[in-house]
Formats: C-alpha cells, sequence, structure tokens
C-alpha cells in the first residue's frame, strides 16, 4: 500500500518537472524570437529587454548573450556588447562567430593595452586550456576513465595475445590522456572560482589609487576594457589592467563576466 502511494506520488513529481521544464522551454523560445524578431526590425531597445529578461531569470547560451552583444553593439553600447561576447566565449570559447564579433568590438574600445609577449609554450598552453568549458574537460575526463576500464576488462578477458597488448598500450594511452585532461579541468575550476575579469561599461573613469572618492587618480579608462578583479571593498573593486597597472573603481562601472 505505502510502495504504491510513494510510486504515485513520485509519477506525479516526475511529470510536473517535466511540464515545468517543457513550459520554460517554451517561454524561452518565445521570448528568443521576439527578441529576434525586434533586433530584425532595428528596434534594438526592445531587442535589448526581452534578452536581458532571460538573462535576468538565469537562463544562459551562446545564442542569447551572442544576440544579446549584437544589440547592445548596434544600440551604441560597447562595454556591454564586449561583455555578453565574453559571456558567450565561457560557454563555447571556440565560436567561431562570437569570437569574429568580439574581434570587431575591440577594435571600437579607446585603451589599447600593451602587454609583453608571452613565451610559446605558454601561449601553447593558453590555447589548450580554451579548447573547452569546465563542463566539456569534465566530460572529456569521464570519457577517458570510461575507456580505461574498458581497455582494463578486454585486457583481462580475452584470451588473445594480440588483442591484449592493443589493449594494454590503450589504456596506458588513455591513462596520460586522462591526467592531462583532469589537470586542465581542475586548472580551469580554479581560474572560474578565484579569477574574476570584467568589462568597463562606464563611457570614462578615473581609477583611483585607493577605495575613496578624494583619492589620488591613478589613471583613466574607457568602456568596453577587460580587467582582472582582485578584491571588493564595500562598493569598491580593485582591479589589475593586462600591463599590470593596478587601481579602484566604483563596483557598478564594471560588470563581471
Amino acid at each position: 500500500m505505502i510502495k504504491n502511494h510513494l510510486n504515485k506520488i513520485f509519477s506525479i513529481l516526475l511529470v510536473t518537472i517535466l511540464l515545468a521544464g517543457n513550459l520554460f522551454a517554451s517561454q524561452v523560445g518565445d521570448l528568443m524570437e521576439k527578441g529576434n524578431n525586434y533586433y530584425q526590425q532595428k528596434n534594438y531597445e526592445k531587442a535589448i529587454s526581452v534578452y536581458q529578461q532571460l538573462a535576468d531569470e538565469g537562463y544562459e547560451g551562446v545564442s542569447l548573450f551572442y544576440n544579446l552583444g549584437n544589440s547592445y553593439y548596434r544600440d551604441g553600447r560597447l562595454g556591454y556588447a564586449i561583455l555578453n561576447y565574453e559571456k558567450a566565449l565561457r560557454i563555447s570559447p571556440n565560436d567561431d562567430d562570437v569570437q569574429h564579433n568580439l574581434a570587431i568590438a575591440n577594435t571600437k574600445t579607446v585603451d589599447k593595452i600593451d602587454t609583453l609577449p608571452k613565451f610559446f609554450l605558454f601561449q601553447w598552453w593558453e590555447s589548450l586550456l580554451a579548447l573547452f568549458t569546465v563542463t566539456g574537460w569534465t566530460y572529456l575526463s569521464y570519457i577517458f576513465f570510461i575507456l580505461i576500464l574498458i581497455s582494463i576488462g578486454i585486457y583481462f578477458f580475452t584470451k588473445n595475445s594480440k588483442v591484449q597488448r592493443y589493449s594494454f598500450f590503450g589504456g596506458l594511452a588513455f591513462s596520460i590522456t586522462l591526467i592531462l585532461s583532469v589537470i586542465l579541468l581542475i586548472v580551469n575550476l580554479n581560474r572560474e572560482l578565484n579569477v574574476k575579469q570584467g568589462i568597463i561599461i562606464k563611457q570614462v573613469i578615473s581609477v583611483k589609487l585607493s577605495p575613496d572618492p578624494n583619492s589620488n587618480d591613478a589613471f583613466v579608462i574607457h568602456e568596453g576594457l577587460k580587467v582582472q578583479i582582485e578584491d571588493k571593498v564595500d562598493d569598491w573593486v580593485k582591479i589589475r589592467l593586462h600591463d599590470g597597472k593596478i587601481g579602484w573603481l566604483p563596483k557598478e562601472d564594471v560588470a563581471t563576466i
């Protein structure tokens, strides 16, 4: 009796969750279509309003941030355009359309920060890290782990020495790639949790030497500039530029990617 009641309750909950998921997906589709129509009509303010509503409700997707970035760019709000292109790249680092539009938007920024050229090994390492997101490296690690288990199973359950040899070396190769993918996963996860980056969204701002409006100016930056966020004190955040300059600005002037 109790078991039958639990099964009914579980079934009702499952159906409720599925219906809610389908309803949310339908609402997302309708709003995306509505925003796309506004964009095609060149009504960028309304397109931004619709896309931003989805983002504020917690929906994340490459298409959403890409379309939102395009709408902000067309509306002349460069900082927010770059911010949303960067958010899209966090989800899909190798998306050609997003990379192309972000590159165009970055040419419009006022600040051109000179950075020291990286050693080619560091450049190779950064490119390798950017191949996948944290989710991508997690899935890849699972795949290699499963392949190792399959190789072990084949090795112990086959009687063919040639197949055993192939499975042994295959398992060894999968183990090496698993270790590498786990290392890359940990590095990406650490960056996502501890390294925060932001985009300047105010047109012009004087960065201060300390978190105080009466502090001396350190330097001036403009909207669209990508910075690293290092600390926070009340309503102030400490930023670092790619050339090493450090200063403080009000938190409402920078948006976290």
